[in-house]
């Protein structure tokens, strides 16, 4: 191996632990030896567990065990959720499997997949969707405040499994400078395929932000 060739195998090597997600999780809420249901929330790129914890003020939480998983560098993925899948890989394999220990953490204390929820924000609702749509089947219900499917083209034989009508509510503003209401809309297709009952709400002109009027809607449609 030549010199270049090290340096290359160092990059992506580096590349690779950057992007690779360990099981860093803070719990809120009531403790899940205590609870009958409880919601995963993750945050977006840039933010933290703490802050899309900080959401609860604002949505109906109070009988929840809340976990927030923490991404690596506080990113989920290194690139666009609109990016080729394997572009944002090993990093988005790695986030869904975080996920996948979580539920399973719940699970093993006693809280079946009816009442798991699942909400995020900008990159973490573009993971919530990716990974319920990927493992369908009657949760307690999914937010997803700014977010769609991940890939450059979706991908349909991903998404299998029965929502069951899993209430998901999806929010996106017109235009967001991250996620297009066409990309949007798609994955609603695909979510409804898989027979999830989707609330959509499109905010003209509203900033990459959340607005008080989401939080009122997810808990009307989801958390009620």
């Amino acid at each position: 191996m030549n010199q270049e060739e090290l340096k290359l195998k160092l990059f992506f090597q580096n590349l690779t632990d950057m992007y690779t997600h360990q099981m860093d999780v803070v719990t809120d809420g009531v403790p899940v030896s205590e609870a009958k249901k409880a919601i995963i929330m993750l945050h977006g790129r840039g933010g933290s567990a703490e802050n899309i914890i900080s959401l609860r003020r604002q949505l109906k939480l109070d009988d929840m065990a809340i976990f927030a998983p923490q991404a690596t560098n506080n990113s989920w993925y290194p690139y666009s959720f609109m990016a080729p899948v394997s572009q944002n890989q090993p990093a988005l394999d790695s986030a869904l499997e975080t996920i996948a220990g979580v539920v399973a953490m719940i699970e093993s204390n006693g809280i079946s997949p009816e009442n798991i929820y699942f909400a995020g924000f900008s990159q973490g609702a573009c993971l919530s969707l990716e990974y319920v749509a990927r493992n369908a089947k009657r949760y307690g219900g999914v937010i997803a405040l700014t977010g769609g499917l991940v890939g450059e083209e979706l991908m349909e034989d991903n998404y299998q499994g029965d929502f069951a009508g899993t209430p998901v509510f999806i929010s996106t503003g017109d235009p967001d400078p991250h996620v297009p209401v066409s990309r949007v809309k798609e994955s609603i297709a695909v979510l409804e395929r898989l027979n999830a009952f989707v609330t959509f709400m499109v905010y003209p002109g509203r900033p990459h932000t959340i607005l008080a009027g989401e939080f009122k809607l997810a808990n009307e449609h989801v958390l009620s």
